[in-house]
């Protein structure tokens, strides 16, 4: 485990918060991006400030070296890290709190807190790794429960076999992300799923919100690496065979897949493993064109080549990431079996053939000997991975700085974003907040891209959570109103459910209800996610 202290309100560590010049110059930047912008400093306040009342309910004897009602680790675990807990948590403004923080270290302990929490009516809340940017962590569960448990499976956190012939690792739930590759690394082995939030994240948790991460192409879900899992619900345990595809009805992965902990308890699973890539290519496309560029993407993804990155940052996005003045096209090859140079070479001729132009050579690297110098995809990636920090420190100095992703077919792609810009100008004109939208890609598939979309706004402080909470109902209406998804990656939690529940057919939601009563039968688990509260008592 990292030494580094996490945060208790905001992203990351705190000793990789974002500070001294590189504050400085995002600072900079923003303002250049939205003059007259007020980016007036604002600190986090004590935990002392925080008025958190007694817990409500006490584990039982048997359970309760597993409890902790320490106020920091209760306010830790009552938010998860989207822009609205980050400002909340910096006005002082963390009204749902759970009683009681509970680390089990077997699945037996599991099973005591679930058949404990069953007869005393208290609501359990899977944490993960807290990293949940759509309300999927927080213990905003309404009135019916005498109580709140945030369930933290992170001492349940190794691998446990590996299959060496199979290419496969069971692996438990509560592992985070840097965790598992450190056990796997010495097998020559690597899951290679690097999400934004690797770093915070845990398998449990990418299973449950059906994540998605390192590979653009191909291999982007977490349910394209998983072979089996195994779930604790109140009814009892649930466990798939290994198997590397079946035809034998509705799979039983599939249902607890994206879950989010409403259903069970994600305790471990069987996952795919892959060789650790010994050959790179990285290249940066820049198009003067964004049109242009779109259209390099689409004739990309339908190749067949598919690359391991596929990124593709408009203007806006590319200013504020990477300091580049065009649309730039991220794009990177890898493999543990033999040099991609060819694979490379026919994407980037596809790009010219669409008027891109290189703003490097591109990077081969072998890591038998080489070693890849530092280019515009290195600073983007390196951007990428300090996103998080650096919107926590706009986030306090005032602005609305957020991001909302999706899916949809290539054909509906202009209109889509068409739309999104609109609905998200208008509600920022609406509320006096002068902001852009920005737009990038982060996998690609051949009937169609995930846009991920940014907005970057001059709020008001104080009020920023409910200017976004307006600007995310517009741009939201706009997803679902021209045939996209209201999330591609970031599950539903409780923020997305009323779009969610417009996605998806009424008979498939009642279907999915029956389900949880029959699993969950007492209604504790996670309630609000996904499908209704479920309380018969």
């Amino acid at each position: 485990m990292s030494s580094k202290t996490r945060s208790w309100w905001g992203w990351g560590n705190v000793e990789d918060a974002v500070t001294g010049a590189e504050r400085a110059e995002i600072t900079r930047r923003t303002a250049e991006m939205l003059p007259g912008a007020d980016l007036t400093e604002h600190q986090a306040p004590p935990v002392e400030s925080f008025e958190v009342g007694p817990s409500r309910v006490r584990a039982p004897q048997g359970l309760a070296s597993l409890a902790s009602a320490d106020v920091r680790d209760r306010l830790a675990h009552s938010h998860g890290q989207a822009f609205r807990d980050v400002v909340r948590a910096l006005l002082g403004q963390l009204p749902h709190v759970p009683d009681l923080v509970m680390r089990p270290t077997s699945e037996d302990q599991i099973v005591r807190v679930l058949d404990w929490c069953s007869d005393a009516g208290i609501a359990v809340v899977p944490f993960g790794g807290g990293s949940s940017v759509v309300g999927g962590v927080e213990p905003r569960v309404g009135d019916d429960y005498a109580g709140v448990v945030s369930l933290d499976m992170g001492s349940m956190d190794r691998v446990l076999e590996i299959d060496r012939t199979s290419r496969a690792a069971l692996v438990q739930a509560g592992v985070f992300g840097p965790q598992l590759e450190d056990q796997l690394r010495p097998h020559g082995f690597s899951l290679r799923f690097f999400p934004q939030s690797f770093e915070f994240s845990t398998l449990g948790g990418w299973l449950a919100t059906r994540a998605g991460g390192h590979f653009a192409t191909n291999l982007t879900h977490i349910d394209d690496l998983t072979e089996s899992m195994r779930v604790i619900a109140p009814s009892g345990v649930i466990e798939s065979r290994r198997l590397p595809g079946s035809g034998a009805g509705p799979s039983p992965d599939r249902m607890f897949l994206g879950s989010e902990g409403s259903l069970g308890v994600i305790t471990q699973a069987w996952v795919r493993l892959q060789d650790r890539p010994r050959w790179r290519a990285g290249a940066s496309v820049a198009f003067a064109d964004y049109d242009a560029g779109v259209r390099a993407v689409r004739a990309l993804s339908q190749s067949g080549l598919n690359p391991a990155n596929c990124r593709l940052l408009d203007p806006t996005e590319a200013f504020i990431n990477a300091g580049a003045p065009t649309a730039v096209l991220v794009l990177g090859f890898e493999s543990a079996d033999h040099p991609v140079n060819a694979s490379t070479e026919r994407a980037l001729e596809l790009c010219r053939d669409h008027g891109g132009t290189l703003t490097e050579e591109p990077r081969y690297t072998d890591t038998a000997g080489q070693t890849a110098r530092t280019g515009a995809a290195d600073t983007w990636r390196n951007s990428f991975v300090r996103m998080p920090y650096q919107r926590d420190v706009l986030a306090s100095q005032g602005m609305i700085v957020e991001t909302f992703e999706t899916a949809c077919t290539w054909d509906r792609f202009d209109a889509l974003r068409a739309a999104v810009n609109a609905a998200a100008q208008d509600a920022m004109r609406q509320l006096g907040t002068p902001g852009v939208v920005t737009c990038r890609f982060t996998h690609v598939y051949p009937d169609g891209p995930a846009p991920y979309f940014g907005i970057y706004a001059a709020g008001t402080w104080g009020r920023t959570v409910e200017q976004w909470d307006e600007i995310k109902a517009a741009v939201s209406d706009a997803l679902i109103s021209n045939g996209a998804t209201i999330t591609h990656h970031h599950a539903v939690g409780r923020d997305h459910r009323p779009w969610y529940d417009r996605q998806r057919p009424d008979l498939f939601a009642a279907a999915l209800q029956a389900g949880k009563t029959v699993l969950d039968p007492s209604g504790i688990l996670n309630p609000g996610v996904v499908i209704d509260p479920l309380r018969t008592s």
